[in-house]
C-alpha cells in the first residue's frame, strides 16, 4: 500500500492511496469462489458452477463490492500508518479499478484540530457569594400566595397586579382589523402580556369608564399586515378584580404536601427548594463565565463534520420537544440547520477544549462527585433513594454523569489556575438574571 497525504485547506485532508493488484484480484477470485459453491445456476449442479460462469455474471458486482471493502480497510489502515486523526467519516472517490491494475483511491476527510489550551492565567472570573435572607423567604412566599390567588371585584381604580375585564375594538387608519376586537377579556396588569404601551392607560381605570388606548405594533409582531402599524384600542372597563391572596396557615401548607408541621415546616422546605436552586444557579453561572472567556483566549479552526454532528443532534432534540407539546412529531416540517449551527459550533468548541484540559491534566471522574451529582439530582424527586438506585443500576446512566463530573473537574482546574474574585450579590439579582 502506498500513500500520499495533501492538505488541502484548513482542516481538510486528502489521502491518496494506492493497493497492489494481485490484493485485490485475490480477494475477487476469493470471493467468486465462495459464491460459486452457493449459487444456483440452470445446467449445473448445485456447488458445481465453474467460476468463470460465475465471474461472467457477477464479476462486476463482486469487485465493486470488494473495491468498497478494499478502501474501507486500506484507509483505516493509512491513518494509523500516517497518524491522523480524522474527524467525520471520509467521501472516497475510485480513482482507477480495473483486473490486473493497482487499485488507485482518494479519500477526502477533516482532522481535529490541534488545540492548546491558552490564557487561562488571564481569565478574570467573577465568583458570586449570595446568601438567602428572611426578606427572600418572604417574597418567595408571597409568590406561592399569588400562584393560589382568587379575584374579587373591587370599586376602586385599577392598579397593577389588579385584573381588570374589558370590551375592546382596534382600528388602523380608521378601520378595524382581524383579532382586535374581544369582550369580557381578563387582563392581568402589569404581566406586559399585551402590545406594549396598551396595559399603562387602564391603570387608574374603574369600572364603566372608557379609554382611548394608542400603541404601534412592534415590527416583529406575527401578523405581516399590522407590523409598524399604529393602532387606536376603544376600550369599556366592565369590571376591576383585586388579589385575595390566602392566609399563609396550616391549610395553606398543605396545599404544597406539608401535612406535618405547618408554616415553619413548610418554610423550610421552600427556603431548601431555593438553596437547591440558587446552588445550581450559581454553578451555571460560574461554568458559562468560564467557558465564554475560555472561548475567547482560544481560537481554532473546526471541522465542518462535528458542527454538521452537533446540528443534527441540537434539531432532533428541538424536534422531541415540539412534538412532545403538539402531542406528536406527524407533519412537523424541517427545522433549518442555520438555526442551530452558532450553537453547534460552540458547543463543539467547548468539548474540544475542556477535552483537552481532561486530556492533558489526566483527569478521571471522581467518584465521590458522581454521587454528589446523583444525589442533588435525585434530592428534587419524592423519594431521592429510589432515583439514586436506578442510576447505580444503569450503566448508560452512570457514564453520562461521569462526563459531567469531568466536565465539573476541567471547569474546577481553570478556576484553579485563573484569577477570581469573590463578588457579593443579592439572591433576586442572580435569580432574575438568570431567568
Amino acid at each position: 500500500m502506498q500513500v500520499s497525504v495533501e492538505t488541502t485547506q484548513g482542516l481538510e485532508r486528502r489521502l491518496t492511496i494506492t493497493v497492489p493488484a494481485d490484493s485485490v484480484d485475490s480477494a475477487v477470485k476469493s470471493r467468486l469462489q465462495q459464491l460459486a459453491k452457493t449459487q444456483r445456476i440452470n445446467g449445473f449442479r448445485p456447488g458445481k458452477v465453474p467460476v468463470s460462469v460465475i465471474k461472467k455474471r457477477f464479476g462486476a458486482a463482486v469487485r465493486q463490492e470488494v473495491a468498497g471493502d478494499v478502501m474501507q480497510q486500506n484507509f483505516y489502515q493509512a491513518i494509523v500508518q500516517e497518524k491522523i486523526n480524522p474527524a467525520g467519516m471520509p467521501k472516497f472517490e475510485l480513482v482507477k479499478d480495473e483486473d490486473g491494475q493497482d487499485l488507485e483511491f482518494v479519500a477526502a476527510f477533516e482532522v481535529y484540530p490541534e488545540v492548546e489550551v491558552k490564557g487561562v492565567e488571564e481569565i478574570e472570573i467573577e465568583k458570586p457569594v449570595v446568601e438567602i435572607a428572611d426578606a427572600d423567604l418572604d417574597n418567595m412566599m408571597e409568590t406561592l400566595q399569588k400562584q393560589h390567588a382568587t379575584w374579587k371585584e373591587v370599586r376602586r381604580k385599577a392598579k397593577k397586579d389588579d385584573r381588570v375585564v374589558i370590551d375592546f375594538t382596534g382600528t388602523v387608519d380608521g378601520e378595524e382589523f382581524e383579532g382586535g376586537k374581544a369582550e369580557d377579556f381578563s387582563l392581568e396588569l402589569g404581566k406586559d402580556r399585551m402590545i406594549p404601551g396598551f396595559e399603562e392607560p387602564l391603570v387608574g381605570a374603574k369600572k364603566g369608564d372608557d379609554v382611548t388606548v394608542e400603541v404601534t405594533f412592534p415590527e416583529d409582531y406575527h401578523a405581516e399586515a399590522l407590523k409598524g402599524k399604529d393602532a387606536v384600542f376603544s376600550v369599556t372597563v366592565k369590571k376591576v378584580e383585586g388579589q385575595q391572596l390566602p392566609d399563609v396557615d396550616e391549610e395553606f401548607a398543605k396545599l404544597f404536601g406539608v401535612e406535618d408541621g405547618g408554616v415553619d415546616a413548610l418554610k423550610a422546605e421552600v427556603r431548601k427548594n431555593m438553596e437547591r436552586e440558587l446552588s445550581q444557579t450559581l454553578k451555571t453561572t460560574l461554568k458559562e463565565d468560564v467557558i465564554s472567556k475560555l472561548i475567547e483566549k482560544n481560537e481554532f479552526d473546526v471541522p465542518e463534520a462535528l458542527i454538521e454532528q452537533e446540528v443534527n443532534a441540537l434539531r432532533e432534540q428541538a424536534k422531541q420537544r415540539f412534538s412532545q407539546q403538539a402531542g406528536g412529531a406527524q407533519n412537523m416540517p424541517e427545522l433549518p440547520a442555520e438555526l442551530f449551527k452558532d450553537n453547534a459550533l460552540r458547543r463543539v468548541r467547548i468539548g474540544l477544549l475542556l477535552g483537552e484540559i481532561i486530556k492533558q491534566n489526566e483527569l478521571k471522574a471522581d467518584d465521590d462527585k458522581v454521587m454528589a451529582l446523583i444525589e442533588t439530582s435525585a434530592s428534587a424527586y419524592e423519594d431521592p433513594q429510589e432515583v439514586i438506585d436506578y442510576y447505580k443500576g444503569n450503566e448508560e446512566l452512570m457514564n453520562q454523569m461521569r462526563n459531567v463530573a469531568l466536565e465539573e473537574q476541567a471547569i474546577e482546574w481553570v478556576l484553579e489556575n485563573a484569577k477570581t474574585q469573590d463578588v457579593t450579590k443579592a439572591f433576586d439579582e442572580v435569580m432574575n438574571k438568570q431567568a
